[in-house]
């Protein structure tokens, strides 16, 4: 019995040091103009996409060298017909040959009290071929299920994929799966079918990220109203299932006390960049330790 318990007891401390164990830290912090105030970042196939909200919504393109990132002279605008459309992208979800889906979170008060939420679905090799919305806009989606904001990410739950999403206001905040096939396909979020499952979640969620292999959704969020890094790993599945977050670890980074806005990992989980709204030290190299 004694064996048993001791057996027990070392069994559950090493799965909560493993649980807990993750922890980031800035090693290089880089200065990226031209975007406006930028709104995340995006790692796909060794490429790196930046998204602000210059005079207009737009994405541009790096490629990593070393500890930086070289601007790929390629740029990409969020207009249709040379109108601005998303002119606040607040979410890039991109996975395989799936739907791909842009946010657009617009205030419509200065309080912070009214919101509209948009996805579009968008043909994304066709905009990264001609550089705008002309002829690659497939659907235009009013996220009426949400109550502040969206900002779409890719999730893997259950053997299959989801397009997640959160609010970013100081109460009743929710992460929500959309079923990517049926929202591509809606006019509103609130449609039947379209939001599978959800929970409640902590405030200030900027953005969200998947962790590959590791079943947690990082919430990239401020810890106060706009200001302050905070970085919240969830365990998903368990998360769903009890309706509300399940942490399995916070991480502040306290030195940085300007507006977190969004975090992709790079070729492994061991190195990822950070962006925030701010002109300068935009761009941050970070280390992550399991």
């Amino acid at each position: 019995m004694k064996l048993l318990t001791a057996f027990v007891s070392c069994t559950l401390l090493a799965f909560t040091a493993h649980r807990a164990g993750v922890d980031m830290q800035i090693n290089h912090a880089l200065s990226v103009d031209s975007l406006g105030a930028c709104q995340g970042v995006s790692f796909q196939n060794g490429r790196l996409f930046l998204y602000g909200d210059r005079e207009v919504g737009m994405i541009r393109e790096y490629k990593l060298s070393g500890d930086s990132i070289v601007y790929c002279n390629k740029e990409y605008k969020l207009t249709l017909n040379d109108t601005d459309l998303i002119n606040h992208p607040t979410g890039l979800a991109v996975h395989g040959k799936m739907p791909v889906f842009i946010g657009n979170s617009i205030r419509l008060n200065a309080e912070g009290t009214l919101w509209k939420a948009v996805i579009y679905s968008v043909n994304w090799e066709g905009l990264l071929k001609t550089g705008t919305l002309d002829d690659n806009l497939l659907n235009t989606i009013e996220d009426d299920a949400c109550i502040q904001g969206t900002r779409p990410e890719y999730v893997q739950y259950k053997n299959k994929w989801y397009v997640a999403t959160a609010d970013y206001g100081g109460k009743a905040n929710e992460v929500r799966l959309y079923d990517p096939a049926l929202l591509a396909k809606a006019k509103k979020t609130s449609e039947k079918g379209v939001v599978m499952k959800k929970f409640t979640c902590s405030p200030w969620v900027q953005n969200l990220h998947w962790v590959p292999g590791k079943n947690m959704l990082v919430l990239i969020q401020n810890q106060i109203e706009g200001r302050k890094w905070r970085f919240t790993f969830l365990d998903l599945e368990k998360s769903l299932a009890a309706g509300t977050e399940q942490v399995i670890k916070v991480v502040d980074i306290n030195e940085r006390p300007d507006e977190l806005e969004g975090f992709t990992f790079l070729d492994n989980t061991l190195k990822g960049i950070a962006v925030s709204s701010s002109r300068k030290n935009n761009a941050n190299m970070m280390e992550i330790h399991w």
